[in-house]
C-alpha cells in the first residue's frame, strides 16, 4: 500500500508520491499509466515522485506523463510539488528543488505557489507564431477566437507534424483579451487538451509581450482551469527572472495497492 496526495493547479491535476525511501519503481511505465487513468485508476494529468534531497536542494521532482513515461519540466506540476513539500513538512515556505531542467526556487504560502522558471533563450519565430522552450517545448499560435477551435484536432496535427519530428511539441492557442491573454493547450504526453499548462502559460506570456500584444510583464494568463500570472524581464535575446504564480491546492490523500 502506497500513500499518495492529489494536487491541482488551475485544473492541472497530479498524483504526488513521497519517494524519498525509494518505495516506487519509476521504470514501471504500465503502473504509472494505470494510476493516471481517469476511469480505472486514480486519474491525473501526470504523476510526480518526490525524491531525496541533497545539500543543494530540498528534494528532486520526477515528473511522468499519463502515458507512463518521464516528461520534461511541468510548471504547474512544479508548483504542486512545492505545495506538497510544504504541506508534508519536507520543506518550509521557501523551497529549492531539482527538476529535469535544473534547479528551481519556489515560495509556497496559503494555497498559492510562486515558481521560478529557467531562463529562456533560442526563441524561434515562425511566421506570426513562435516556438519557445520554457523547460518543455511549446508551439504558440495566435487566434482571435480560440473557443471556436477544435483544440484536440488542430493541436494533434501540429504535435505530430514533420516540423517537430521525432519528439513532437506542446501546442498553445492564444487569444488576447482585456487585461491579459486567454490560452488553450494541447499537451504532448497527455495527448489531449488539459485545463491548464504552466510551461505553456509561461511561453504564451512571453510570446504575447514579444509580439506587442501585451506591453510588458506581469501577464495575466487565463486558462480553462483558472488564472495564472507570469512575470519576467526581457534582456535582448534572453528572457530572465521568470516567475509563474497561481494556486496549487491539495485535493485529497489516499492509499493505493500496487
Amino acid at each position: 500500500m502506497i500513500t499518495f496526495n492529489k494536487f491541482q493547479g488551475t485544473g492541472n491535476d497530479f498524483i504526488i508520491i513521497d519517494n524519498r525511501r525509494d518505495i516506487f519503481n519509476p521504470g514501471n511505465h504500465k503502473l504509472i499509466k494505470e494510476l493516471c487513468d481517469r476511469r480505472f485508476g486514480i486519474g491525473a494529468d501526470g504523476l510526480i515522485l518526490i525524491n531525496s534531497a541533497t545539500a543543494e536542494y530540498d528534494f528532486e521532482m520526477k515528473y511522468f506523463n499519463p502515458d507512463g513515461y518521464e516528461g520534461t519540466m511541468c510548471g504547474n506540476g512544479g508548483r504542486c510539488a512545492a505545495g506538497f513539500a510544504k504541506r508534508n513538512n519536507i520543506a518550509g515556505t521557501s523551497i529549492v528543488f531539482r527538476a529535469s531542467d535544473g534547479i528551481h526556487r519556489a515560495v509556497a504560502d496559503a494555497g498559492s505557489v510562486d515558481l521560478k522558471m529557467t531562463d529562456v533563450g533560442n526563441i524561434s519565430r515562425i511566421g506570426n507564431n513562435y516556438f519557445i522552450n520554457t523547460g518543455s517545448p511549446h508551439y504558440l499560435v495566435f487566434h482571435n477566437d480560440i473557443d471556436s477551435l477544435d483544440v484536440n484536432t488542430e493541436g494533434r496535427k501540429i504535435r505530430y507534424s514533420a516540423d517537430f519530428h521525432p519528439d513532437g511539441t506542446n501546442v498553445n492557442f492564444i487569444q488576447p483579451v482585456p487585461g491579459g491573454i486567454y490560452i488553450r493547450t494541447y499537451e504532448r504526453g497527455v495527448e489531449y487538451e488539459t485545463l491548464s499548462c504552466g510551461t505553456g502559460a509561461t511561453a504564451s506570456a512571453i510570446a504575447a509581450v514579444l509580439t506587442g500584444q501585451i506591453v510588458s510583464s506581469p501577464v495575466n494568463v487565463r486558462t480553462r482551469g483558472g488564472s495564472l500570472s507570469v512575470k519576467f524581464i526581457v534582456r535582448k535575446e534572453m528572457i530572465t527572472d521568470v516567475w509563474l504564480s497561481g494556486p496549487a491546492k491539495f485535493v485529497f490523500e489516499g492509499r493505493v495497492e500496487i
